[in-house]
């Protein structure tokens, strides 16, 4: 899971974990989030089977790629397998260097993410979160997707909001949740 600090990696990655705990698999989870609070790189390894020794994903080994930011994506790419599934937001953050003028920011990464990795899903995210009621859900919306590819119940997941997420803002974000379900899974 890769994003920038403030988009919500940490509490999708808290989710996503009890969510997988409490449909009996061994999870284990390791973060960076170093500058997050100053829209800095946050990086969540989400790991899950009947038996996990390490919470850290070997270069090679992902079999899911959750990113909220363009170039974050990139970033995580050496990660993934060549049939793994990513799931990208497609939201543009400059980093400081681009905001200073001292580089350029990449062009084209959707399509250079998906001519590696054709099980992709380009998310609008933004534009879900809004219809869902609040822009900042955007993290709920690209969860909901990825349950799409995890066997978890569906009231696992709602059970799991509704124990971490305050109750002003639940709703909201099980309306997001649902609409990342209602994206079509790239086969």
């Amino acid at each position: 899971m890769a994003g920038v600090g403030g988009q919500g990696i940490i509490m999708a990655s808290n989710i996503l974990s009890e969510a997988l705990l409490a449909a009996g698999h061994d999870v284990k989870k390791s973060e960076v989030h170093g500058m997050a609070q100053r829209g800095g790189s946050v990086v969540s390894h989400v790991r899950f089977g009947p038996k996990v020794f390490s919470p850290l994903i070997r270069k090679g080994d992902a079999d899911i790629l959750y990113s909220l930011e363009l170039l974050e994506t990139l970033r995580c790419t050496e990660y993934l397998k060549k049939d793994s599934v990513v799931i990208l937001n497609d939201y543009r953050l400059n980093p400081p260097s681009v905001s200073l003028g001292a580089q350029t920011y990449p062009e084209g990464i959707p399509e250079l993410v998906k001519a590696h990795f054709p099980r992709t899903t380009l998310i609008d995210g933004v534009t879900m979160a809004k219809e869902a009621g609040n822009p900042r859900t955007v993290s709920t919306v690209i969860l909901g997707h990825l349950s799409c590819y995890i066997d978890v119940p569906d009231d696992t997941w709602t059970d799991i909001m509704k124990e971490r997420l305050p109750s002003k803002i639940l709703d909201v974000n099980l309306r997001a949740f649902d609409a990342g379900r209602s994206i079509k899974q790239v086969a």
